[in-house]
This record gives C-alpha cells, sequence and structure tokens, in this order.
C-alpha cells in the first residue's frame, strides 16, 4: 500500500477527490496533508473526511529538515494540488519522480511563479486561446518546468468568462487528477 501525501494551500477540492478517490484502495491511501495557510479550507475538508493534516511554516520547509524529516516516514508520493510554493531542491532530490502537480493550463504555456488559478485562466481569456486544459507533470527545482506526464483539452469559446474557463478546469481536473496517480502509482509498484 503506497502512502500518498498531498500539499495544499487553498481549498482542497482536488486534495479531497484525492483522498475519496482512494480511500477504499487496496494501491494506495492519502496518509497525511500538510499546508502552508492556516486560513486553507482543507483543514475543514480533512477533518470531514477523517485524515490527518497539518501546518507548517517557510523555515520547516527551506531552512529546517522538518518537512523532508516527515515526507522521509510519511510519503512514498506527494501529491501537489493546489500548492502554491516552490519545493525545495533538497525534497526534489529526496524524491525524484514521485512529486506529482496539477496545473490548470496547457503547459509550456501560462506556467511559472504567480500563474495559478484565476491568473491562469485570466491570462487564458486575454490571449483569446481556443483551448486550454490541465497538465499533470512531475515537480524539480522550478515551478511547473518538470516532466509532463499528461496534458488534457478543452475548448472555449469567445464568450467563455473566467469563471466559465475556471469550471471547466475544474471539472477536467476532478475527471483526471485521481486517474493519472492511479496510473503512475500501479506502473511504479
Amino acid at each position: 500500500m503506497k502512502r500518498i501525501v498531498i500539499f495544499a494551500s487553498g481549498s482542497g477540492s482536488n486534495a479531497e477527490n484525492i483522498i475519496k478517490h482512494f480511500q477504499n484502495s487496496n494501491i494506495a491511501t492519502v496518509t497525511h496533508v500538510l499546508s502552508n495557510n492556516e486560513h486553507a479550507k482543507v483543514f475543514e475538508r480533512c477533518e470531514r473526511l477523517n485524515v490527518n493534516a497539518s501546518l507548517f511554516d517557510k523555515e520547516n520547509f527551506e531552512k529546517e529538515d522538518t518537512v523532508l524529516n516527515f515526507l522521509h516516514v510519511e510519503a512514498d508520493i506527494i501529491i501537489l494540488a493546489g500548492f502554491l510554493w516552490r519545493i525545495p531542491a533538497k525534497i526534489v532530490a529526496a524524491f525524484p519522480n514521485k512529486i506529482i502537480n496539477i496545473h490548470p493550463a496547457l503547459l509550456p504555456k501560462y506556467g511559472g511563479k504567480g500563474m495559478y488559478g484565476m491568473n491562469v485562466h485570466k491570462a487564458v481569456k486575454e490571449n483569446n486561446e481556443t483551448e486550454t486544459g490541465i497538465t499533470i507533470h512531475y515537480v524539480n527545482e522550478n515551478y511547473d518546468e518538470g516532466a509532463i506526464i499528461s496534458q488534457t483539452k478543452t475548448a472555449l469559446t469567445n464568450t467563455d468568462t473566467t469563471g466559465d474557463i475556471a469550471n471547466k478546469i475544474h471539472l477536467l481536473e476532478q475527471e483526471h487528477f485521481p486517474k493519472v496517480i492511479e496510473n503512475i502509482i500501479l506502473q511504479n509498484v
């Protein structure tokens, strides 16, 4: 049974979806959710779903080995689900091809520091894109530059608002992210 640790900074809808996907699985389980945001709604979701969740700060994450040591004990695979900090090189090195992120655009477009959530959807709309989608990728030391695992596209119309784009992306995330994680785990068992 593989152990999944999820990093989340916000509402936690993707984290909840992943937790539910693996609740009755015989291949993996979510053992813990870590967040850098004490006000993140993901804590409420974890409490409701009976999953351990912990808060950490930049010191624990980047300068000390608190988070790294925790991951060595608790994680076989790490999932970033709306996590906004760059992963330190020492964690990336300790978990090669075992840290997976989802990005709300078709990388390499609309990636990098500051490109998350509505910032991405706004840029997609402003550039009159006819399609967008999600990219699931391995994490390296740079924002959104790790090897791409999968991409799923959705068509856009010129009448789509940024809210419409966000809804289309959310549906893709909910449908595809847990399945891709499961496939990666199955390939590495």
